[in-house]
């Protein structure tokens, strides 16, 4: 693929030499002064990251002492020593091993889903010249303002005459792909991938999914990484259509709502078990932060 190599060495020697317009600590022409966070952006940045915190950490306070903690004068701020017992008392009292295997099924299978077409949906319409183009993608978007709601009766009533009902099937199927998704990748793809290197790719012969696996994938990974992350969340705290469509299957959030159910209910146990709802969560945040931050860098300085 020469013309593509060219177009990329191109690249590459106007990137030189912006970086060789500047002196070794990146200022431009070596004039410029250097910015640095200042006292003011970590104290803001310390209060927000408190802020966002604070809630897992009282669930996690309560969750680790009893009910009365909730009754007491002043909160308490430090754990207690009952929260395995608590934990104990959530596996006793719902399936959370079997709710935890279906809610990873489910926010898996969706995540692979929602990535992998709406990457192939989001590179056509960004891309790709075909009739109707317009048309439906001005379709895809209007269907953003459908509020979900309005489609929970007839999903309900196929998932029925389908003979899905109670199985996860019910719960994956109807969200494979989603219109955000779409319209995050039509957005994301449109400026970041030059139309000069796609007509050099097909120039040397590449196929159109060739094109796509070698142009379009590299590209959208960014992307695709932060995509993949909130969908991966949102199918894992999902609770309304899990409990209408399985309610016998349940997914982790369902199975925690029955620890509401009694006539007594004690919330030192529902916030144990909130936590460790949201365990799995953190542990992803975690492990793919880093192309989370790399993405989002990638689309402020993009353009």
């Amino acid at each position: 693929m020469t013309a593509t190599k060219a177009i990329v060495t191109s690249g590459s020697g106007d990137r030189a030499a912006s970086r060789g317009s500047r002196d070794g600590r990146g200022r431009p022409g070596g004039q410029g002064i250097e910015r640095r966070p200042g006292w003011l952006t970590y104290t803001l940045l310390g209060v927000f990251f408190v802020a966002g915190a604070y809630p897992l950490y009282w669930s996690f306070v309560v969750g680790s002492s009893d009910s009365s903690a909730l009754t007491s004068t002043w909160p308490p701020l430090l754990p207690g020593g009952r929260f395995w017992q608590n934990v104990g008392e959530v596996f006793d009292t719902v399936p959370f091993w079997l709710a935890l295997g279906n809610s990873i099924i489910v926010a898996t299978v969706i995540t692979v889903s929602v990535v992998v077409f709406s990457t192939l949906a989001g590179y056509a319409f960004a891309k790709l010249r075909f009739r109707g183009r317009e048309g439906l993608m001005v379709f895809v978007i209007a269907t953003l303002a459908v509020p979900t709601q309005l489609g929970i009766i007839p999903l309900f009533m196929l998932m029925k005459q389908f003979g899905w009902t109670g199985t996860l099937g019910a719960v994956i199927v109807p969200t494979l792909v989603t219109a955000f998704g779409v319209f995050f990748m039509r957005q994301y793809l449109v400026d970041v991938i030059p139309d000069e290197l796609i007509e050099a790719a097909r120039v040397d012969g590449a196929s159109m999914i060739s094109t796509f696996w070698h142009v379009g994938v590299p590209a959208a990974r960014p992307a695709m990484a932060i995509l993949g992350l909130f969908t991966f969340m949102t199918a894992w705290t999902d609770y309304l259509w899990p409990l209408l469509v399985a309610p016998q299957n349940p997914t982790l959030q369902v199975a925690l709502s029955q620890l509401q159910s009694a006539r007594y209910v004690d919330y030192s146990v529902v916030l144990a078990g909130a936590v460790l709802a949201t365990l799995p969560l953190l542990i992803l945040f975690v492990i793919a932060g880093k192309q989370l931050i790399s993405g989002i860098m990638a689309g402020a300085v993009k353009g």
